[in-house]
């Protein structure tokens, strides 16, 4: 019992998978949709994911506490080929996530000025995202895994930056500076901030992960729920001071370096005591630790879901060993290969929009079964509102895709057709080949 994972633990865990490396990814996205009232979008998504976790929990306690969403799916609907594609769906997402935090890993590397943005005529930031990818695909080869005692000091470090960053950013701007701050309160009237709720909801998904080992987690049912209610207000917290303080500080900076524009507004807010440079170091550090460790976290995590979805015959065994002791290397191979292609080829706009639409599928089917199946002891509201969101939230981001990026809208809704006919000619194969057997059969003289 003393080598489990007590609350303290678990909020750290659903914390950084959060803020470890979402903040610094996402903000600059969402900030270019609708500016001042970026902390609403924040807001907004973080509302959603609550109720998404009030449902998760409610599923977990009526399930064998063992749970997650594919789990969720198979005892409470006890469809394979639905749990499959969920199943399926959040291995993509997670993916998209990975491809996220290596492409805002490469441009935080690049933001330091001994970086150059290319050798030879290269481009140095696809190089970087691919290296980060494979530094950590080696790591995760090599067996190396965080305590949690060890995620408790590195969040607690993470989450100390961020709000020192919020609060010296805050004072700065009120009082050291003759910036007027904007808060965007006009917009709360439009669609901007719900679109970008929808696109920022990848930053939120973190806390899922306690789901997936809970024989590591003392009193697992209880712990996790209590976790996750602590851990997303904190994250809904910190990610709307940064944003307040962001948008206000580098305004510039978000429309022309997106990427970095959490590091270009600590240089402005510490140049009044000359240390400019210093804020810029201290921010793009932060960012490659916290992206670089979210890489590595995810993909420790999706390697062990993997296995999982092997063991249930919902992938190939040739996805990787079931059998094997810790993370399977051939899933951790391939997601990392994928993670690389996704890096190199997607924008960072279209690999956020993606791992966001992921989540907000499964998030809000997972809501709508925490509704369906509600007890007396359960509130109908949050899983409304969760199942709502998700309704909302992904034609909305769709519709955003199709005019800022009208070809990685296409190419999204292609590469979702191809991933849905693949799911169902894998999880219905015996169907399919009984029914070519037949038309076979029927072919033949005299059938």
């Amino acid at each position: 019992m003393g080598d489990q994972l007590g609350l303290t633990e678990c909020v750290s865990i659903a914390l950084g998978g959060m803020i470890g490396g979402g903040i610094y990814a996402v903000l600059g996205v969402v900030a270019q949709i609708t500016r001042a009232a970026t902390w609403a979008a924040f807001v907004l998504a973080g509302v959603v994911a609550l109720c998404a976790g009030y449902s998760y929990n409610h599923l977990n306690a009526l399930g064998d506490g063992y749970g997650g969403s594919v789990s969720f799916v198979q005892q409470f609907v006890g469809n394979t080929t639905l749990a499959g594609m969920v199943g399926w769906t959040l291995l993509f997402g997670y993916v998209g996530s990975m491809a996220m935090y290596a492409y805002a890993f490469a441009a935080f590397a690049l933001g330091f000025s001994a970086v150059p943005d290319g050798v030879a005529g290269v481009p140095l930031r696809p190089v970087v995202s691919v290296a980060a990818v494979a530094l950590f695909v080696a790591l995760n080869l090599l067996g190396a895994r965080t305590t949690g005692t060890a995620e408790t000091v590195l969040v607690g470090a993470k989450v100390a930056v961020l709000l020192a960053f919020g609060a010296f950013g805050l004072v700065y701007a009120t009082s050291l500076s003759e910036t007027r701050m904007a808060y965007g309160f006009g917009q709360l009237t439009t669609v901007g901030p719900v679109v970008a709720a929808a696109i920022s909801f990848v930053a939120f998904q973190g806390w899922q992960l306690l789901f997936y080992d809970q024989d590591a987690i003392a009193d697992n049912v209880q712990t996790i729920r209590k976790a996750v209610y602590v851990a997303i207000p904190a994250a809904v917290t910190v990610y709307v001071l940064v944003a307040v303080v962001t948008v206000n500080l580098a305004p510039e900076a978000l429309r022309t370096r997106p990427h970095v524009a959490l590091a270009d507004a600590a240089s402005a807010m510490l140049s009044v005591v000359g240390l400019s440079g210093l804020g810029l170091a201290v921010v793009s550090a932060s960012a490659l630790f916290s992206t670089g460790s979210a890489i590595n976290a995810t993909l420790f995590s999706a390697a062990h879901f993997s296995k999982r979805l092997v063991q249930g015959d919902l992938l190939p065994d040739r996805f990787g060993d079931a059998d094997a002791d810790g993370v399977p290397e051939r899933a951790v191979l391939v997601l990392g290969a994928v993670t690389a292609a996704f890096a190199v080829y997607g924008s960072l706009g279209a690999i956020t929009s993606f791992a966001s639409l992921s989540f907000i599928v499964v998030f809000g089917a997972m809501s709508y079964l925490a509704f369906r199946e509600r007890g007396d002891d359960v509130h109908p509201v949050p899983p409304a509102v969760g199942a709502a969101g998700a309704l909302g939230f992904a034609p909305l981001m769709l519709y955003n895709l199709y005019g800022r990026e009208p070809e990685t809208f296409w190419m999204v809704l292609a590469l979702a057709a191809f991933v849905v006919a693949v799911e169902l000619l894998y999880f219905e194969r015996e169907y399919v080949q009984q029914e070519l057997s037949d038309f076979e059969d029927g072919l033949e003289p005299g059938g």
